[in-house]
């Protein structure tokens, strides 16, 4: 707390406590916050203009106690006259800062300052199709010949919206990361990855879906299968991981969700 009485103990609790703020500056939780602190360094900056004032005042009213070190009077007389000359120079460049930190300060107080915007909510992939062998031939048929865009749009055929989403959460489709061999094929265009290896001979198509608080609890009712395609049909839980990837070709098989 300051005396009030003792300038030096005063100037030292200053300059602790502008270190403090120096510090305490780096971070701002709130923006908001600026402006309060901006009001107490304008009353500060009129403090420490009113300190300069004094301190040239005793230079100059004490000149007549002020010699220098070789004991010369007239020298010691000219170094006080000459410090309060600078000290107020000094608070005539405070009157600007003054000015400039006011007027920062008024224009700060015209900002309306909004939370931060929240983090996005991390998507997660559902499971639309995986195919292998001569299903999945057909699709890397497709890759060759037309491009990768083509083939996701061939097989977007099997994604019936909410319906599959449903199913691949009752099936255990749905994946922080799609899952990948090392040697797969990663492409993602337009909310979907498509993932393919032509030696391995299996093509795999996810979605994303953003609302993650929706796929942690699957509804009691949730249908497991989407309707029946030729060749392709959607695995019970108990059934292997078809989005596994697997390391040999295997006969044909495909399912969708």
């Amino acid at each position: 707390m300051p005396t009030f009485q003792n300038p030096t103990a005063d100037a030292a609790e200053a300059s602790e406590a502008l270190r403090g703020l120096a510090h305490a500056t780096r971070v701002f939780e709130d923006p908001a916050d600026t402006y309060a602190v901006l009001g107490d360094l304008l009353a500060g900056v009129r403090s420490l203009r009113q300190v300069l004032d004094q301190l040239a005042t005793v230079h100059v009213s004490n000149q007549v106690r002020a010699y220098d070190d070789a004991g010369n009077q007239g020298a010691g007389a000219s170094h006080a006259l000459t410090a309060a000359a600078d000290l107020r120079h000094a608070t005539a460049l405070l009157d600007g800062v003054h000015d400039q930190v006011d007027a920062a300060m008024g224009v700060s107080g015209r900002i309306a300052w909004r939370p931060a915007p929240s983090e996005p909510t991390p998507a997660r992939w559902v499971g639309i199709v995986f195919l292998q062998g001569q299903d999945a031939d057909e699709v890397l048929a497709i890759i060759d010949r037309d491009g990768t865009d083509a083939a996701i749009e061939h097989l977007t055929g099997f994604d019936m919206g909410e319906e599959t989403t449903q199913a691949a959460l009752v099936n255990g489709y749905v994946y922080d990361e799609p899952p990948t061999g090392p040697l797969d094929r990663v492409i993602e265009q337009g909310g979907y990855v498509l993932t393919y290896n032509h030696d391995h001979g299996h093509v795999s198509l996810l979605r994303t879906h953003p609302e993650t608080r929706d796929l942690d609890t699957p509804p009691a009712k949730a249908k497991t299968a989407a309707p029946s395609r030729a060749r392709r049909t959607v695995p019970t839980a108990e059934e292997e991981d078809y989005f596994a990837v697997s390391q040999v070709s295997s006969p044909s098989r495909g399912r969708a969700l």
